[in-house]
Formats: C-alpha cells, structure tokens, sequence
C-alpha cells in the first residue's frame, strides 16, 4: 500500500516530498502552508481583549524605556508614559465591577521643531500591545475637497491592525503637526477654511468617541466604497505640533512686555529662553485651536528647546544615536569610522548656529559624510578618522540655507 500525507491524503507519487513521522507523512505542501501558518499567528499582536496585567508596563518603566532612545525631555516622557500607561488600565477594566468608568485622556504636546516630538511617538511604538499609527494633520480636508477625509486617520490604525476592528478600536494615534490645521486669526474665519477650522471640526467625533464609517483605503470617500465602522470611544489620541510663534502668545498673556515701574515681580523670574513652559489652554485657542478641540485634549504638555549639552548627548548617546549609525554604516563595509572629539563639537557648534534642533545635527552630518561615503567604499582603506579641519572643509562649501532645505 502507498504511504500518503496525513493531511491532505495525496499519496507519494503526486508529490515531491513525503516526511514521515511515528504515526504518520506530511507531504512538502502541507509542511510549507503549516510554516506559512506558524509565521503568521507568531507575528500577529497579542489581542488587546486578552491583555494580562504582566503585559502593562508601569510609567516608570514606560520612561526607563523612552531615556534609551531620546535624551532630555523628562516631563513630555512623564505624561506620555502616564497616558499610556491609563490607557491599557481602561482597556483591563471591568465595567461590572462598580458604576465608574475611567475616561480617556488624549495629549497634546507643544514643541518647537527638531526637540523630538515625532521621535517619543515612535520609540513608544516600539513597546506598546496595541495597535499603533502615526499621521501627519497636514493633508487633512473637509470632506468633499482635494485631500484625504480626517476618516483616514483611522484607515492607518486600522491598516496596523491587519484590519482587526476589535483591535484597532483599542489602539493609539499620534497625529503628527496639529498646529498646522489652526484657523487663520483667533476670530472664526467668514469663508471656508476647509484645511483649518474645517478639520477641526471634523476631529470632535474622533476624540471624543463616536462610531465612525472608515474607507478601508484611506483617501476620500465615495458612495460605492464599503465603509468599515469603527468605535473610537477606546481610541488614544496624541498630538504633537510645533506651534511656530506661539511663546509670543505665551508672552502676552503673561505681560512680559510690562517695563518701568509697574513690571511685577514675577515678570521678571520668566525664563524667557523657555516660555513654553508657561503654555496654557488658552494660548492654544489665541493659536487658532477651537475650544472645544482643547477640551478634548485635557494633557496639555511641553517639550523644552534643546540646549547645547543635550545636542552633544544625541550625537553619540542614544541607541540609535547619529554617530552610531554612521559607524554601523561603515562597518558593513568592513571599514572602521572614528571621529576626533572636537568634530562633535564643531556640528553642535553650527546646529545651534543654525537654529535647527535635533534635525539639524542629521543634515550637517550628512554634508560632512557624503563624500566619504561615495568614495569609501571602492577605496582599500580599514580605517578613517573624522578631523575637525575636514568637517570644516566640507561645510564650508554649504550655506545655512542649503542645510534647512
């Protein structure tokens, strides 16, 4: 009698493989679709339904984790681990045990540019047992006008959740550049701002938690598309934007302008270097931020500017600091990169020449590497050391404009 496969019952001869084991075969169809199979349930995420307290890490911990990757900004790390942390809370709860039911509570975080607000966005993705999403408010529209309905932000969550709609519904949101979506003058605007205030309006459902009809592709909606009803009631939203021109606001409110002898006490203790520490809802809605948006977003938290230490420390201290990446880089090529220490000075020195943060330390290290880095690899050397007299040889051929570009 032919052997034949246990699973599928085709006998030896229809196939090119038949493995035998004590009790029975498996032919080489059957063991590829099983490691087909096995691949896909180990990468699926743990349902958020089935989430056990082991799972949750504490907001301490949640930090811990956020130092590794992002240097400074300890008080935007100390709210956003605390959100998380409430939320998974909110997604354990029982709401037979007693009558209270914990709200979510949404962020919103103030920044100027390069200080690291998308980057706690990411590197808090990679700890998290929900599904996650980052989009960017800018290409948002009122509905039924060139760009995507504000409903695409979903079809990102529901995209990290393999379309799962239980999963998604549990998930996190990080709308990146919020404040571009402010409408123009604090007074409501007498013609349609259907990239402002109009999609401000349309984010209420969002955050506060309503069934939304999401496009399963994102873009626009039209009436033959099937729409996927999602509940976003258990949905944290997070916002980060840099609020360009907003510490004047933040001035004014405070009366800082005030001189002579009438200037308070307090007016003269402001950190004028840091005025957004002193943010509050209200200079939000002299942004041009609705009301009812601010309600929406009760933690209102900040990111400081980065001085000139912890320019130096993301140079060359995080996990995946600038530097580190250059060397990995090399090494690939069998090629051992060292930088004299003046160097990091130097690209510290003309970041904050320059005005452009953390981003700006990324653009000046790649004016410095490019050439290296085209050359190198066909050169027989093993080892290259980075001097301050070459990375002001190679910048100086750069103006400050060509770098913000």
């Amino acid at each position: 009698m032919e052997d034949k496969c246990s699973f599928c019952g085709r006998p030896r001869s229809q196939v090119d493989l038949l493995i035998a084991g004590l009790d029975g075969f498996i032919c080489d169809m059957c063991a590829e679709q099983a490691y087909e199979i096995v691949k896909e349930e180990m990468k699926a995420p743990s349902h958020p339904m089935e989430l056990r307290p082991g799972d949750i890490r504490k907001p301490i911990e949640i930090k811990t984790f956020l130092d590794q990757y992002v240097i400074g900004q300890d008080e935007a790390k100390k709210h956003l681990a605390v959100a998380v942390y409430n939320h998974y809370k909110r997604l354990m709860q029982k709401q037979e045990e007693d009558d209270v039911e914990i709200e979510k509570s949404n962020i919103i975080m103030v920044g100027r540019t390069g200080t690291g607000k998308t980057l706690l966005a990411r590197t808090i993705a990679k700890m998290l047992h929900v599904p996650f999403t980052i989009v960017d408010a800018t290409v948002l529209t009122e509905a039924g006008y060139v760009g995507e309905d504000i409903e695409s932000i979903l079809t990102r969550l529901l995209q990290a959740a393999d379309y799962d709609v239980a999963a998604a519904e549990k998930g996190i949101v990080f709308i990146d550049e919020i404040d571009k979506i402010a409408r123009k003058g604090d007074n409501p605007s007498i013609t349609r701002d259907v990239s402002g205030e109009g999609v401000q309006q349309g984010l209420l459902k969002l955050l506060e938690g309503s069934i939304v009809n999401v496009p399963p592709q994102g873009g626009r909606k039209h009436p033959e598309q099937k729409l996927i009803p999602v509940n976003t009631k258990n949905i944290l939203f997070i916002c980060g934007g840099a609020f360009d021109g907003i510490e004047k606001k933040i001035a004014q409110r405070m009366n800082t302008q005030v001189v002579g002898f009438t200037a308070s006490k307090e007016t003269a203790r402001l950190d004028r270097d840091n005025m957004l520490q002193y943010i509050a809802p209200q200079d939000l809605k002299s942004f041009g931020l609705i009301p009812e948006i601010i309600g929406r977003l009760p933690i209102l938290t900040y990111l400081e500017p980065l001085d000139r230490q912890a320019l130096r420390n993301i140079l060359t201290e995080p996990k995946n600091a600038i530097i580190r990446q250059y060397v990995k880089l090399f090494d690939l090529d069998h090629i051992k990169l060292t930088f004299d220490e003046e160097v990091f000075e130097y690209i510290v020195d003309k970041a904050i020449e320059f005005k452009l943060g953390a981003r700006g330390l990324r653009s000046i290290c790649e004016a410095i590497m490019t050439d290296l880095m085209f050359e190198m690899p066909s050169q027989p050397l093993e080892e290259i050391n980075i001097t301050k007299e070459y990375a002001e040889s190679k910048l100086s051929k750069l103006s400050a404009q060509k770098l913000r570009a």
